[in-house]
């Protein structure tokens, strides 16, 4: 899809290969990610969908730079910053991250108030003890968790599991961000709560037009969050298909983003799907199997020989869709 604005952040065919401790002879290393290409834009919400294991998570740290990809470049305002890790490279501070095991992300042993002052004072090391409070104070009646007093002086299993997801909004927000990637941010709470937080990343990215990559194997969750902007689809390792997200759930076009789709449930008494998915295996792929041609290949109803070769990405009316088979897999859906 073109636009003309320049990105945000941008993504050039980026891989990561991983070493699997293996015989005393031989080690194996799995190419968990393949040939990823993205732009993320000032404002916009991506929504990173895909089943567990497909490398979701792995992309995410790769854009926050808790990894260095093996190869391929990443670019943030227009500056390089893969595989530079000097401390004078400040590109990473506006880029955040919200992760899925909020327990697992705060200190045990300090108090909330602790969490959110050191990252504060690290930034504006000039401030007062005062100027800091007053910024915490700020924070805490942004995420919704007011009076401050009440929860500052607690330590993290004092708080619920939505409180606790509150306060990593907080924390990464607190260093002021242009970009948040949030990891499955809703998926260890109650389904009671994930409306309230999804609706604060909303006014986040409303109010202070802070871009969101939202990794999530729940594709209901995906498009309310990203109502207004892309998703992109991950299957082992790869984009399968990119494009706005509204138009990509009303007509998928890659089989594997067709599957997902129809494996949403929907709420309604009355309606039944009397189809199967469209899908040869329900067996997962496994990235340690997976062949230079479509990663898609062992589960596709629509595969063929030539789905063996490498794939190229073919732009429909929509979105961009990685299926050399593109054609073929129209002309079954417009038989049905």
């Amino acid at each position: 899809m073109e636009n003309s604005r320049t990105p945000l952040m941008k993504l050039d065919n980026v891989n990561m290969v991983f070493k699997k401790p293996g015989s005393l002879l031989k080690d194996k290393y799995i190419h968990v990610l393949r040939d990823i290409s993205l732009e993320i834009y000032e404002g916009e919400i991506i929504a990173l969908v895909g089943e567990s294991g497909c490398g979701k998570t792995t992309l995410g740290r790769i854009i926050t730079g808790l990894y260095r990809p093996t190869s391929g470049d990443v670019y943030f305002e227009g500056q390089k910053v893969s595989g530079v890790f000097s401390k004078n490279v400040t590109s990473y501070n506006a880029i955040q991250f919200i992760q899925q095991d909020s327990y697992a992300a705060l200190n045990p042993v300090r108090t909330i108030y602790q969490s959110l002052y050191a990252p504060i004072k690290n930034k504006h090391r000039r401030w007062s003890r005062q100027q800091v409070d007053a910024k915490i104070d700020e924070l805490m009646g942004i995420i919704g968790l007011y009076p401050s007093e009440q929860y500052l002086s607690k330590y993290p299993h004092q708080l619920s599991g939505g409180q606790r997801q509150r306060i990593l909004m907080a924390r990464a927000i607190s260093l002021e961000p242009k970009l948040i990637v949030a990891d499955e941010p809703v998926s260890m709470i109650d389904v009671s709560l994930r409306l309230s937080l999804l609706n604060l990343m909303k006014e986040l990215n409303e109010k202070y037009h802070m871009s969101f990559v939202y990794i999530s194997h729940d594709l209901s969750t995906s498009r309310y969050f990203a109502s207004s902007g892309r998703v992109a689809v991950m299957y082992l390792g790869e984009i399968v298909e990119l494009g706005n997200i509204g138009d990509v759930i009303a007509h998928p076009s890659h089989p594997y983003t067709r599957a997902l789709v129809q494996a949403v449930p929907v709420p309604d008494p009355s309606y039944s799907r009397d189809k199967d998915l469209p899908l040869k295996s329900m067996q997962l792929g496994s990235l340690e199997e997976r062949g230079e041609g479509c990663s898609f290949y062992n589960r596709c109803l629509y595969c063929t020989a030539r789905c063996l070769e490498k794939q190229e990405y073919t732009t429909t009316e929509s979105a961009q869709v990685l299926c050399c088979n593109l054609s073929t897999v129209l002309k079954q859906e417009n038989k049905k």
